[in-house]
């Protein structure tokens, strides 16, 4: 049975930077992995994410909302997150349940203990092995997503900033209570570093992997 990691982190956190430096690291140590996304991920799953994230959907309701990322999640892990850990594979996600909690749960005020029994229906109980949350002042992520001209601009952009602390808080809380399952790095850090941080916790988890 392979070994699952997720990122987790607000917008302009530099996930997606990380992520792709740590899959660079990971190849050049000959360590097989596979590395996918959330909301997506697999077919089903991109078309629901497109449904998400489109701008003209901003009169989507938060249970709606719920249901849909759950769905993807669902499809996600059903045909790409199980087999690929059958398969002995170090799996990592842009994202996975974690991010419900802290959006629709902290975020949108969705009751936290029916988004939990919504999560374990569509993920089967599936849980990380590691978090790795990369924590970041919510003015500044989106200064930086803002900044970044290369990057995607969509519905989840466009929330209040009293939202986005709503979420953060949510993170810190979540991280606070599986701490022995979490990795908090301050994104404000420079890229090396927090990168070098997260590729020796990872070799770590594999080392003592069974």
């Amino acid at each position: 049975m392979g070994l699952f990691v997720t990122f987790e982190g607000p917008e302009g956190s530099g996930k997606s930077t990380q992520i792709g430096l740590l899959r660079r690291a990971l190849a050049e140590r000959g360590v097989p992995a596979c590395f996918t996304r959330e909301p997506g991920g697999t077919p089903i799953g991109e078309q629901i994410r497109t449904l998400l994230h489109d701008e003209r959907n901003s009169a989507l309701v938060p249970e709606a909302e719920i249901l849909l990322y759950s769905a993807s999640r669902a499809q996600h892990v059903a045909e790409v997150i199980r087999p690929a850990l059958a398969r002995g594979l170090l799996v990592v996600s842009d994202r996975f349940s974690e991010a419900t909690i802290a959006y629709q749960g902290y975020g949108r005020g969705l009751d936290l203990e029916i988004l939990a029994e919504i999560t374990r229906f569509a993920t089967g109980g599936l849980e990380p092995d590691l978090v790795i949350y990369l924590d970041l002042d919510v003015e500044e992520g989106l200064r930086r997503k803002r900044a970044d001209r290369d990057g995607e601009w969509n519905r989840m952009d466009q929330q209040s900033l009293d939202f986005y602390r709503r979420v953060r808080e949510g993170y810190l809380r979540l991280a606070a209570e599986r701490a022995d399952h979490w990795l908090v790095i301050d994104a404000a850090l420079p890229i090396p570093a927090i990168h070098a941080t997260i590729v020796e916790q990872v070799m770590a988890l594999l080392d003592r992997a069974p």
